[in-house]
């Protein structure tokens, strides 16, 4: 996997950031999400690299990077702190306006980076999410069932810790058991990495404190956001399985119209493992999105 990329650490003050990066062209972040690492990328960024220079990191407290203690606010790991994790990195790596697109919990620390340094994203995707702030205030019996991993990862520490401690590669492949439209599309070594990051203690203090985060502190500032009807400002991509989100809420495309003001949908045959379930489809999408 990623044969050609080369891999960087990155300090960005409060975290030390793992990434890889490879390609020619013009640059874009690909941010993964839970319970993942960049690896999630490893179907696509092959395609992708013969006309874009890619940046893949994973987020902090993720994979290989390194995040802060947590806090008793959950800032420390606020969509907010992580997007400027990805400020930072791309700065460093000589990148001061790129293109964005992030699956699950990096889709939400991209429509952050997208909202809070618009002058930074030209282009942003996301992949299989809503808005958190929406999908809380929408959240009824059924829709928690359906996502109970959202309550249950942002009880206080150290309820969940300890329970996937117990067993983290059980809880990871149930996870992906339920969330995947198609299980076998699931390359078995990017599981393996997958579960070898997973079995770290601080990797799963860090991944509940994102879900505390999500709970808390990025609620409050997706609301003020939209209060002040703030709004993405760039082009906005919209990429959604079909067998996943949608039995989440209605349309994404008429949520997202109320957060982005260029704002279009491709939905795809797939659960909500996009990247990997319809890595050409996908591929294909962000070629076209990102090329204009």
């Amino acid at each position: 996997m990623f044969e050609g990329f080369k891999q960087h650490r990155v300090s960005t003050g409060q975290a030390q950031i793992h990434a890889l990066t490879g390609g020619e062209g013009p640059p874009v972040l690909l941010l993964h999400g839970y319970p993942q690492t960049h690896v999630a990328w490893h179907a696509v960024a092959p395609r992708l690299r013969q006309h874009f220079s890619l940046v893949i990191p994973d987020l902090r407290g993720y994979g290989e990077s390194n995040g802060p203690s947590p806090d008793p606010q959950h800032i420390n790991y606020s969509k907010r702190a992580m997007a400027q994790d990805m400020v930072e990195l791309m700065s460093a790596l000589g990148h001061e306006r790129f293109m964005l697109a992030g699956h699950d919990r990096g889709g939400r620390v991209g429509y952050r980076l997208a909202l809070d340094y618009p002058e930074r994203v030209s282009h942003f995707a996301a992949l299989d999410i809503i808005p958190t702030l929406v999908a809380v205030e929408e959240m009824n019996k059924d829709k928690a069932l359906n996502s109970y991993h959202w309550i249950f990862l942002a009880q206080p520490a150290p309820l969940p810790e300890r329970l996937i401690g117990y067993d983290p590669e059980f809880y990871l492949r149930h996870l992906l058991d339920r969330w995947a439209g198609n299980r076998e599309a699931l390359d078995a070594s990017a599981v393996a990495e997958y579960i070898r990051h997973f079995r770290k203690p601080s990797v799963i203090e860090a991944t509940c404190e994102d879900y505390r985060a999500g709970m808390s502190v990025d609620l409050e500032h997706d609301r003020a956001d939209r209060d002040a009807g703030r709004k993405i400002r760039c082009p906005t991509l919209i990429l959604w399985g079909r067998r996943y989100l949608s039995a989440k809420t209605r349309s994404p495309l008429e949520v997202w119209r109320n957060w982005a003001t260029d704002v279009f949908e491709i939905g795809l045959d797939c659960g909500h493992f996009v990247m990997e379930e319809q890595s050409e489809a996908v591929a294909d999408a962000l070629y076209e999105f990102f090329n204009g």
